[in-house]
């Protein structure tokens, strides 16, 4: 591989000469009852002291000079920001020349440890209003950009990026997620789960630029400090840095570069020290919107009009608590929710998209965090009834961290619907204090209903104890947590419990859990789609990296084995479920191959239709489910994955075939085409079904993007479009225009799916909508 030696292009040369060694490195090779839940959540914390240890009893930061690993923690320092830096990802102006730069990368992936294929620098500039990062990405000689994104919150795993990675309380468990690609698409998130997870529905106000040359690419981060929450007084925050190139299927970190590690984990971060005085202004926000329009919300009325104004403000309660307030919200430019299919008996979990939910949700996470069996805020549950849109009157909401503990509350007040009584005031209350080194104890609240049922609370206590320095180096963490609700009309038991017990490493990733949800127990806020039950699971993967197994170059297989089973409260067992991986590898390439085996039984005491005429009979199934999958790396410019589910489905047999594929054919455009056909057959009769998702996207810049999203469902009988601009002419201001198209078939006794179902309007809309948020 040929080595590249300083740049050429005049524009870099301040931070090329201010670097040493910046010659490409050669690339590495290949790589209960009521009485017993209060007992077991005590039990849970009792036990998990004593393997979590009490070592970390009084801190209440890191605090630490040495990694899980061993390894010292490597350490940037801010320069002074004097001057104004020009966005143009070319750092060619003076503070950069003279700014300290973090050391080697180390590569994680496919070789953990080993020296990267190309050299990575990275430089912090700070002042008291913002914070910039200076990236030069170096790229290995004859190796190829993957960078197909523009838009702002893209998916960019898939392609060549930087990410970094801010702890401004110095917890090792918060904290914020900054990326973008050498096409200037950026991606941001909230570090969540203690760093297991992101939420990356969160939208932060910060810019980034790009430039290309014929050595790689670099960029230049602005980030106002009113964008982040952070520790008052502190003089070093946890910092990460990881950077990926796709075409060699590459991912390189700073600190804590293993493979057990996530980037996320801002307990094995490195550290940026000289934080200075950082000036929050009056800490006010105000973002008014104007939103206006019109269109027929069905064939048979007139167009209908509007003009919705509409006004967020934020208010820094110091630095570390923000507090918010929303009037007559609308949200106009949030996308529609892709539809899906549902075979099963029970409801479908949809995320939250809309920004004023999303602000500090990290600290509304309950339990185990991203399991779905019992969530008990739900924020969809409020503006969002019965599937239709109720007015959000007024909302407020405070988040954030003091000391060592986090703090979240919202209260929102929502009207009429136009066939519903919704009008109310419901509200969360969320508490969680860090303990130990890694863990915490907490409790959440609710109260209210959305349908104005009276007597609504819910409230209960969660614990996690968590170290990612078991054995060393390894994750290991113990979670308990219970609940109780009220509403007039419940009667039963209305109780919930939980606890789970997580290995999540990469040689072996495994979970132990146990969920009681009493037949009675449904929060007015919450989701919880299956109550009555017990539910046991059992996680064991094994995940080798077999370096080659015969004429394959194997980067790492996933030999799964879930076990899930599900009985009632009064004893007998109601579902369960063996998902087996026999099968599961993933190339060098990126490309991969997946082959399962799924037992499944179903014990049910109704019937239920799977399909419109078909109806599954009360009794005892027992079924096994084949799947076959193969997916094309995200490298290329056409990427696809096809997933062929087959074999028996309750008294039938149930085919599904699944498409997800992406082609980028020139840097202005994106096409992705999603799909599913099902064919079912049953002694009740046959049928098939089709769900497909076409959404085209126009990257003009990253500031200026059209997307087109069609979805077409044969069993709702509907062709849907939704196509939105989004024009960001200011880090702080954006233009919507969204139209919303809908086509329906209103016979719905034809038996012929072709020709007796036409397809007539049903309805359309048109919105504009402004945003511009001063600061002061």
């Amino acid at each position: 591989m040929a080595r590249t030696s300083a740049p050429d292009d005049p524009a870099l040369c301040a931070i090329a000469g201010s670097t040493q060694d910046i010659d490409v490195k050669e690339p590495g090779l290949g790589r209960w009852n009521k009485t017993t839940q209060a007992g077991t959540l005590l039990l849970t914390l009792s036990s998990g002291v004593l393997l979590f240890g009490p070592r970390g009893l009084s801190a209440q930061s890191r605090g630490t000079s040495e990694s899980a690993v061993g390894q010292a923690r490597p350490t940037l320092t801010f320069a002074p920001l004097a001057g104004r830096i020009t966005l143009d990802g070319r750092l060619n102006e003076a503070a950069w020349g003279t700014a300290d730069s973090i050391g080697e990368l180390t590569e994680v992936e496919p070789r953990q440890g080993a020296t990267p294929a190309a050299r990575t620098v990275v430089k912090a500039l700070a002042s008291p209003d913002e914070i910039v990062i200076g990236v030069v990405a170096y790229q290995p000689g004859g190796v190829p950009v993957v960078s197909y994104a523009k838009a702002p919150d893209s998916e960019l795993r898939s392609e060549d990026h930087i990410q970094i990675v801010f702890d401004t309380f110095l917890d090792g468990r918060s904290g914020y997620v900054f990326a973008v690609n050498p096409s200037g698409a950026r991606y941001d998130a909230l570090v969540t789960t203690d760093g297991d997870g992101e939420n990356k529905s969160w939208d932060g106000v910060w810019e980034a630029r790009t430039a290309r040359a014929a050595w790689g690419w670099s960029a230049e981060i602005r980030i106002p400090v009113r964008t982040l929450v952070f520790k008052e007084g502190l003089h070093r925050w946890g910092f990460n840095v990881e950077r990926r190139i796709q075409a060699l299927q590459e991912t390189d970190r700073w600190s804590g570069a293993t493979q057990d590690y996530k980037v996320s984990q801002t307990s094995e971060a490195g550290t940026l020290t000289g934080v200075p005085r950082l000036d929050l202004g009056l800490g006010l926000g105000v973002r008014p919107a104007f939103t206006g329009g019109g269109g027929k919300p069905t064939p048979d009325t007139t167009s209908v009009r509007t003009l919705h104004p509409s006004v967020d403000v934020t208010q820094r309660l110091g630095a570390n608590l923000l507090a918010s307030l929303t009037v007559n919200t609308d949200f106009a430019e949030t996308e529609v929710d892709t539809r899906r299919t549902n075979f099963t008996r029970f409801p479908l979990f949809f995320p939250e998209k809309r920004p004023f939910f999303l602000e500090g949700s990290d600290i509304f996470a309950f339990g185990f965090g991203g399991h779905d069996d019992v969530v008990p805020f739900f924020s969809r549950r409020i503006g969002l009834v019965e599937g239709a849109t109720v007015p959000l009157r007024v909302g407020t909401k405070l988040s954030g961290r003091v000391g060592g503990t986090n703090i979240g509350a919202l209260v929102a007040h929502t009207g009429d619907g136009d066939t519903l009584s919704t009008a109310g005031t419901v509200g969360v209350v969320r508490v969680r204090q860090n303990v130990l080194r890694e863990s915490s104890v907490g409790f959440i609240g609710t109260f209210g209903d959305p349908l104005e049922r009276p007597g609504s609370w819910m409230i209960g206590p969660d614990a996690t104890l968590r170290t990612s320095h078991f054995r060393g180096s390894k994750n290991l963490s113990l979670s308990a947590w219970g609940l109780v609700t009220h509403r007039d009309s419940l009667a039963g038991d209305r109780t919930a419990a939980g606890v789970q017990l997580s290995y999540p490493n990469d040689l072996i990733d495994a979970a132990l859990s146990y969920v009681r949800i009493g037949e009675a127990f449904d929060p007015s806020l919450g989701f919880v789609p299956r109550p009555g039950v017990h539910m046991a699971s059992l996680q064991v993967n094994w995940q080798p990296r077999p370096g080659r197994v015969g004429p394959l170059p194997i980067r790492q297989c996933f030999w799964e084995n879930e076990i899930s089973y599900v009985a009632g409260l009064r004893g007998g067992w109601q579902s369960y479920r063996w998902f087996m991986a026999p099968i599961n590898c993933r190339l060098d390439s990126g490309d991969r191959f997946e082959f399962n085996i799924v037992p499944q039984g179903e014990r049910l005491t109704e019937p239920f239709d799977v399909a419109e005429g078909i109806t599954v009979p009360a009794g005892v199934h027992r079924f096994l489910r084949f799947r076959l999958e193969g997916g094309l790396a995200a490298k290329r410019a056409l990427s696809a994955q096809l997933t062929w589910w087959f074999g028996g489905f309750y008294d039938g047999t149930l085919h599904q075939v699944e498409l997800t594929s992406t082609w980028n054919p020139i840097p202005l455009f994106t096409v992705e085409v999603n799909g599913e056909h099902d064919i079912g057959d049953f002694p009740g009769g046959h049928f098939t079904a089709d769900l497909w998702g076409v959404r085209v996207n126009a990257n003009v810049s990253p500031d200026f993007q059209v997307s087109s999203f069609t979805q077409y469902d044969t069993e709702a009988r509907a062709l849907g479009t939704n196509t939105r601009m989004r024009w960001t002419f200011s880090p702080l201001g954006a233009l919507f225009l969204v139209y919303n198209h809908n086509l329906a078939d209103p016979d719905l006794t034809g038996t012929d799916r072709w020709t007796a179902r036409r397809l007539r309007f049903a309805s359309n809309q048109l919105l504009i909508k402004a945003q511009y948020t001063v600061r002061y």
